[in-house]
């Protein structure tokens, strides 16, 4: 008899949680099928086997493609970070078992800025912990690309996901000292006379943050426009320009005194820029556990969960 969906034991096989898990990430068979180097139908068959094992329709099948059904987003919740765990495994198995590997991904400016000055003193801390760390602007997927924790910029809308927010990062208005004494600022709207860096990335930019104040966007070009936050950040603190950014990236130039905080109190605004996403399985890890211990710290219980 064939076993069912209650019966113990009755796993689905790998290669239909693979299909399925690429088939939810793209929301595409054809895109899947791509990735997984197979063909559409033995994409779709799977599926359909998955489908008739637990019993229940996972997607929702439409011209332009496919959608989970609210059966499907639980599942992909539940079985997210499975595969991931299953790689992790493998190569712990095959690897040098006295190290453990944390492999993080980091948006850029926030791998640069503020983890990599840090990396030193995590690693002094947890000696048994192996790191590896890649930086981009792009959304990694979790299996696929062996991430244990990624660190996000932008809104934080990933609801198949463990998402634990930096909060107390406030985006304020950056400049050098000698570009200070030259360049008074009193208000927002001498600002519309000034040199601004536009930082084209980040979620709060110079005309949301003149519009918060009242204030139509200038009028003059911007001096210069980076779509990094780091090279924002580099060329306000040679004078170039006001910039607007966050007070988290730039602490290493603050605490310099490459660059100043102008008028903080009222032109500063706060902004959940930063986020650590994961699988929710992820959090069993001891390293990864280990590892959101030791940023709640440095962040001082910095946090929203």
């Amino acid at each position: 008899m064939r076993p069912t969906a209650d019966a113990p034991g009755a796993l689905p096989p790998l290669r239909a949680i693979q299909c399925f898990e690429q088939t939810a990430r793209f929301g595409n068979v054809a895109r899947a099928a791509e990735v997984l180097d197979l063909t559409p139908s033995a994409v779709s068959h799977q599926l359909a086997k998955l489908e008739a094992l637990i019993g229940r329709q996972l997607f929702v099948r439409a011209a332009r493609g496919v959608s989970l059904t609210p059966v499907g987003e639980q599942y992909l919740k539940d079985v997210s970070g499975l595969l991931h765990s299953l790689a992790v495994a493998t190569e712990r198995a095959a690897s040098d078992v006295s190290l453990d590997c944390l492999r993080l991904h980091s948006a850029p400016s926030f791998g640069l800025l503020w983890l990599m000055p840090r990396l030193e003193a995590f690693r002094m801390s947890h000696p048994d912990i192996q790191i590896n760390l890649s930086c981009s602007y792009e959304s990694l997927h979790f299996s696929r690309d062996k991430i244990d924790v990624d660190i996000r910029h932008g809104q934080p809308n990933w609801p198949s996901y463990e998402v634990r927010t930096v909060r107390n990062e406030t985006f304020a208005v950056l400049a050098s000292p000698k570009l200070l004494e030259r360049h008074g600022v009193n208000g927002a709207a001498d600002l519309l006379e000034r040199d601004l860096i536009l930082s084209e990335a980040t979620l709060l930019k110079w005309p949301e943050w003149f519009a918060q104040h009242g204030l139509a966007r200038p009028e003059k070009p911007y001096a210069l426009s980076f779509d990094r936050s780091y090279m924002t950040l580099e060329a306000a603190s040679h004078g170039l320009g006001f910039a607007l950014e966050s007070s988290l990236l730039a602490q290493k130039y603050l605490a310099s005194g490459a660059l100043v905080e102008v008028a903080p109190e009222a032109l500063s605004a706060p902004v959940a820029a930063h986020h650590l996403v994961f699988p929710k399985a992820h959090s069993g890890f001891p390293r990864v556990r280990r590892f959101l211990e030791w940023m709640e710290s440095e962040l001082g219980h910095g946090f929203v969960f």
